[in-house]
């Protein structure tokens, strides 16, 4: 079992990653930015070590100041989180050069599985649904105006490199392909310094289900069954529930075997999610693999009762899984709280926290690296906090996430807890009758004068 691991990340799960190693008797060392030195993450790690400036270009993404952290504190394993470089193929690459175990994908899956148009093909032939459309990059708009006929309208025109909802177009006739390609793939290649496109079929009320898998170094892999993402705003998701309200004992087997067989197919070690389209017809299509910890892992756990970071860092040391699937015993949901204004089109709002409090009782989690006195840089995402609730039916979570984000109090700052408020409130969600398209028909009620 590792001695050391450097967690190269900030903020809530960086926090969560440390508490885990705690538990497993293992030391951590945080890594930090001259804008995070006051966050918790450095406070309750054994070590702390300053990578850089707040421009996380010039910190969290500056592999050789991290890599420099792991030696001088003699760390044998790094754990990336999400985002920054859990999903980066030169990082990885250079750990193992540097024989430090990265806690995640190796180099060839997340290669494999991290561009998307690679990605779907070697899905096709793993045998795993996909949505119809181009095979690979397009390479040409004449090839594009070609494969959008052969698949018929209306179609998306998606980044490989994408993520984050850049680089996507839909289009729902021949006249407006021109213009999407063109400007999708401008901001592509702005975001992303590259401009490959490729192209599926626009799947029509859609939803959003991933299905949670963790592999282990001889190729095996488990699923713990579903998360249902669908309630997003600009391809950000804003809450997560499991068990899906639209799912079936019957689609959540298929979808589970399709997600083990993506997984086993690729010989995935690590935790990992698979992500699939479910149309109203309840068809499902791969739509990307995540190689690495979800932002929304925590309802997953809450519902099979299963660390996944314990696991995480279990299969990196080469213990086996147990091979069996796990299933939802209870409902839980997930609200990330942002330091966003919802009355004001969810504008950003860092400073400083003058006044905390959390919510708590039974089924009440809470996932945050803030204090009262924190000040919130306005340098990384503006996700604070994740509350989650869990109860025995999907009503009794609902009400309980309720009466959590009444008493969820952050002063001096604005943050999205009176948007999940109003959320839990509005028929199409309290009933599970809601698809990605569900915000662009949500109005926030303008709060009421005391």
């Amino acid at each position: 079992m590792f001695k050391k691991i450097l967690i190269a990340n900030r903020g809530e799960i960086a926090m969560r990653v440390i508490r885990t190693c705690k538990e497993m008797g293992i030391k951590t060392v945080a890594v930090y930015s001259t804008a995070d030195a006051e966050s918790l993450h450095v406070r309750f790690a054994d070590e702390a070590v300053c990578i850089g400036p707040a421009p996380s270009s010039e910190s969290y993404l500056k592999m050789s100041n991290i890599i420099a952290a792991a030696e001088i504190t003699n760390a044998d394993a790094i754990h990336p989180g999400y985002g920054f470089l859990s999903e980066n193929a030169k990082f990885s690459r250079i750990c193992e050069e540097h024989d430090i175990k990265f806690i995640g994908a190796s180099a060839e899956m997340i290669e494999k599985m991290g561009d998307k148009a690679t990605a779907k093909s070697t899905m096709i032939e793993a045998g795993v649904p996909c949505v119809p459309g181009s095979e690979g990059i397009i390479p040409d708009f004449e090839t594009c105006l070609k494969v959008a006929k052969e698949t018929g309208y209306p179609v998306m025109l998606k980044a490989s490199a994408g993520g984050g909802g850049k680089g996507m177009r839909a289009v729902w006739k021949e006249e407006d392909l021109k213009n999407a390609w063109e400007s999708a793939r401008q901001e592509s290649k702005a975001a992303f310094g590259n401009d490959d496109m490729y192209m599926e079929k626009l799947i029509e009320e859609p939803r959003h289900i991933e299905i949670q898998v963790v592999g282990d170094s001889s190729g095996r892999a488990c699923h713990l069954s579903e998360r249902d993402c669908s309630v997003q705003r600009r391809h950000q998701k804003l809450t997560e529930e499991t068990p899906s309200p639209f799912m079936t004992d019957e689609l959540r087997n298929k979808m589970g075997d399709a997600a083990i067989k993506a997984a086993e197919y690729i010989k995935y070690e690590g935790a990992g999610t698979v992500e699939f389209l479910v149309d109203k017809h309840r068809n499902f299509y791969f739509m990307e693999m995540n190689t690495r910890i979800q932002v929304e892992h925590p309802i997953t756990e809450q519902v099979v009762d299963y660390d996944l970071i314990r696991e995480q860092i279990l299969v990196a040391a080469g213990v086996p899984i147990s091979g069996k699937n796990y299933y939802p015993q209870l409902h839980s949901i997930e609200c990330r709280i942002n330091a966003e204004d919802p009355y004001k089109d969810f504008r950003p709002s860092p400073g400083k926290i003058t006044n905390l409090h959390l919510p708590g009782g039974h089924g009440v989690r809470v996932d945050t690296h803030v204090y009262s006195g924190y000040t919130i840089p306005p340098n990384y995402d503006s996700m604070i906090a994740k509350l989650i609730t869990t109860a025995q039916t999907r009503e009794e979570a609902i009400n309980k996430m309720k009466r959590a984000l009444d008493e969820f109090v952050v002063e001096g700052i604005k943050t999205t807890v009176p948007f999940h408020r109003q959320l839990m409130d509005h028929p199409d969600y309290v009933s599970g009758n809601y698809t990605t398209k569900f915000m662009e028909n949500f109005e926030m009620e303008e709060p009421k004068e005391n």
